[in-house]
C-alpha cells in the first residue's frame, strides 16, 4: 500500500512539473527538483559478449568496450575465422574470441575487435583527433600502448605499440594534457609518471614521492589516482586520502591539501569516485576561475582484507568537496542517502552528478563486495547542504566490481559491466555473476512529457570544428516562451570509465561578455533563438579533442552535437 500512494505521489508531482514549466516558463529563483524515485531504466542488450571493465565514448557515437585476454573464452568470436595467439596468456594461448568491442548507440548493435595484449587494469583517454589511446595492463601488455582510430564503415580495429612505455603500467590513471599528449600516473609499485606519445627516446618516467607516501603495505590503496588538469596548469593528483598539486612541468609539488576527514582511504581498492565540478566564468581567465573537486564513497580503513579473511564492512558514506583553487583550500564534508564502494560518478550536461553502481559492504577486488547499490542518486552541485542528493529510480541488475558508466549524446547514461571472479562465472547460483548485459539509465530531463521544454540545437551541425576564445553562435528551437536568463551552454569531454574513476571527465559551462543578462540570447521569430557564447579562452582550460556540446534550458538538455577544438 505504502509503494503504490509512493507511486501515486511521484507521479502527481511529476504531471504538476510539467504543468508548471509549460505554464510558467519564466519563472525563476524557484528551486524545482524531480520527485525521489525519478528516471527510467533500458535493458538495451542482454550479450554483449564480453563484460564492460573499461568504455569509451568516441566522436562516431560509438562505445569501445573491453575486458581482460586472461579470462578464458568470451561469448563473441573474432570475425573471418581470426584467432589470437598469445603464448603468455595464461589461460588460453589460441583465442579466437573477442575481449574488445564496439557498441554503435544509434544502430544498439556490436561488432566485436580484437586487442592483442592483456588490458586487464589498464587505463586510457581520447586523443585530440579522437583516437582512442589506451596504455598498459597485465602481463604481456603492461609496457603496450594501443591506438583504436574511429571509423564508420566497420572497418577499424585495435593498432598495438610494443614496449613503448617507461615502466610497467597496471592500474594506472591517464589524463590529457594542454599539448595533446597524455600523462601516465602510477601503477602497482610505481611510484612515477610519464608520458605518452614520447617527444624524445630521453624521454622516459619521473619519480613522485607522493605516491610512495600514499601507499599501504599489502593494501596500496593509491592505485587509479584521482587526476584532473586544474585551470592553472597543474596537476590536481589525489592517492589515498590525501592530494597534492603537481606542476609535472618541472616535478615540482605546488601545494599539499588537508588530509581528507577522517582519513579513510578513497582510491583504489578502497575504490571510492571523484569529479572535478563544472568549470564556470571562462572568461574570467586562468588566475580567476574556480575549481572544485568532489570525492565520494570508498572503503574505509581496514576494511581491505584477503579472500581467505573477508570482512564486508559497510563502506563510506560521506563525500568531500575542495575548492582546489582556494588559497587556503578546506574540505567540506556532506553525506550521502547510502554508503557506497566502487560506485561511478558520471557529469550530466546540466552540470548535474549522477552516482551509480557499485556496493554498500566490502571493497574492491575479487569476492570482496557484498550488498550491491541498486538506486543511483544525483547531486545538484549548486544546491545548498542538505539539498543536493536526489535519490532516483532503482534498478534490477547488481553493477558490483568492474562496473562502468558513461555519458551518452542523447543524455542517457550507457551501464554495463560487473565481474566479482577472477575468471567469467556465469553460473545463476553464484553472488553477482558475470554480467554480459548493457542498459540506459535516463534522467527525468528524458521524460517524453518534458520534450517540449527541451531545446534542439539547429547549428553549427555536428562534427564541427570551433577555436579557443572565439565567438560561438549557436541557433536553436524551443517550444512555446522561454526564459532568456535561464539558457546555458555545456562542453563535456567524454571520459575514459573504469575501476569507479571516469578519466578526463570534464564539464565547461560557455559565458558571453554580458554575465547576468539575456542579451546574448535574441530571437529569431516562431521558436527560433540564437545564443551566443564564448568557447574557452585556453588549452588549459579545455584540453585539444572532441567534446559534446549541449544547449541547457533550466535544467534539459539538447541533443547533444559534437564539436572538436584545435
Amino acid at each position: 500500500m505504502a509503494t503504490s500512494l509512493t507511486l501515486i505521489l511521484s507521479s502527481l508531482f511529476q504531471s504538476i512539473l510539467i504543468l508548471f514549466f509549460l505554464l510558467f516558463p519564466y519563472q525563476r529563483n524557484i528551486l524545482i527538483v524531480a520527485a525521489p524515485g525519478g528516471g527510467k531504466w533500458d535493458l538495451l542488450l542482454s550479450n554483449i559478449g564480453t563484460s564492460a571493465m573499461h568504455m569509451q565514448l568516441l566522436h562516431t557515437d560509438r562505445v569501445v568496450i573491453l575486458d581482460r585476454t586472461d579470462f578464458g573464452p568470451s561469448n563473441i568470436s573474432l570475425p573471418n575465422n581470426n584467432c589470437r595467439n598469445d603464448p603468455r596468456d595464461q589461460t588460453l594461448q589460441i583465442d579466437c574470441t573477442a575481449h574488445s568491442v564496439e557498441y554503435d548507440v544509434s544502430s544498439n548493435s556490436i561488432r566485436p575487435l580484437m586487442v592483442l595484449t592483456n588490458v586487464w587494469c589498464s587505463s586510457g583517454s581520447a586523443m585530440p583527433d579522437g583516437s582512442l589511446m589506451q596504455t598498459g595492463g597485465f602481463n604481456d601488455g603492461d609496457h603496450n600502448a594501443r591506438v583504436y582510430k574511429p571509423c564508420n564503415d566497420g572497418s577499424c580495429d585495435w593498432q598495438e605499440f610494443d614496449n613503448v612505455l617507461t615502466q610497467r603500467r597496471w592500474y594506472a590513471t591517464n589524463h590529457i594534457l594542454p599539448d595533446g599528449r597524455q600523462i601516465i600516473v602510477g601503477g602497482r609499485g610505481q611510484f612515477n609518471y610519464e608520458f605518452y606519445p614520447k617527444k624524445s627516446r630521453a624521454d622516459l618516467s619521473y619519480n613522485l614521492p607522493f605516491l610512495s607516501q600514499t601507499n599501504d603495505p599489502r593494501v596500496e590503496n593509491n592505485l587509479y589516482p584521482f587526476v584532473f588538469l586544474n585551470v592553472d596548469g597543474n596537476l590536481f593528483i589525489f592517492a589515498n586520502n590525501r592530494a597534492i598539486l603537481f606542476d609535472y612541468v618541472n616535478g615540482a609539488v605546488v601545494n599539499t591539501y588537508p588530509t581528507i576527514p577522517g582519513g579513510d582511504p578513497r582510491s583504489y581498492p578502497s575504490s571510492g569516485s571523484a569529479v572535478l565540478l563544472p568549470l564556470r566564468n571562462l572568461q574570467e581567465g586562468t588566475n580567476n576561475i574556480s575549481a572544485e573537486v568532489l570525492v565520494c564513497g570508498g572503503a574505509p580503513q581496514g576494511s581491505y582484507t584477503s579472500a581467505n579473511n573477508r570482512n564486508f564492512v559497510t563502506a563510506l558514506n560521506s563525500c568531500g568537496r575542495i575548492r582546489i583553487t582556494d588559497p587556503n583550500p578546506q574540505w567540506v564534508m556532506e553525506t550521502m542517502p547510502s554508503a557506497r564502494v566502487m560506485g561511478d560518478m558520471v557529469l550530466l550536461p546540466n552540470g548535474n552528478v549522477l552516482i551509480i553502481n557499485g556496493a554498500s559492504a566490502g571493497t574492491a577486488g575479487w569476492e570482496l563486495g557484498r550488498n550491491p547499490v541498486l538506486t543511483p542518486v544525483i547531486y545538484r552541485p549548486n544546491n545548498q547542504i542538505g539539498l543536493r542528493f536526489e535519490v532516483q529510480n532503482t534498478s534490477s541488475t547488481p553493477r558490483m566490481y568492474h562496473s562502468t558508466a558513461i555519458l551518452l549524446r542523447d543524455g542517457r547514461v550507457l551501464v554495463g559491466g560487473s565481474n566479482s571472479h577472477a575468471y567469467d562465472n556465469f553460473n545463476a547460483g553464484v553472488l553477482f555473476p558475470t554480467d554480459l548485459t548493457i542498459e540506459t539509465y535516463s534522467p527525468d530531463y528524458l521524460d517524453p512529457r518534458l520534450a517540449r521544454v527541451r531545446p534542439k540545437i539547429v547549428s553549427p551541425v555536428s562534427q564541427s570544428q570551433i577555436g579557443y576564445g572565439e565567438q560561438l553562435a549557436i541557433n536553436f528551437t524551443a517550444e512555446g516562451r522561454i526564459n532568456r536568463d535561464l539558457i546555458k551552454v555545456t562542453m563535456v569531454a567524454p571520459p575514459y570509465a573504469t575501476h569507479a574513476f571516469s578519466m578526463n571527465q570534464r564539464l565547461l559551462v560557455l559565458t558571453n561578455d554580458n554575465i547576468g543578462s539575456s542579451a546574448n540570447v535574441t530571437s529569431l521569430g516562431r521558436s527560433n533563438y540564437q545564443v551566443r557564447m564564448l568557447t574557452p579562452g585556453s588549452n588549459v582550460v579545455a584540453p585539444p579533442g572532441y567534446y559534446l556540446l549541449f544547449v541547457v534550458y533550466r535544467e534539459f538538455p539538447s541533443l547533444g552535437i559534437w564539436v572538436q577544438i584545435k
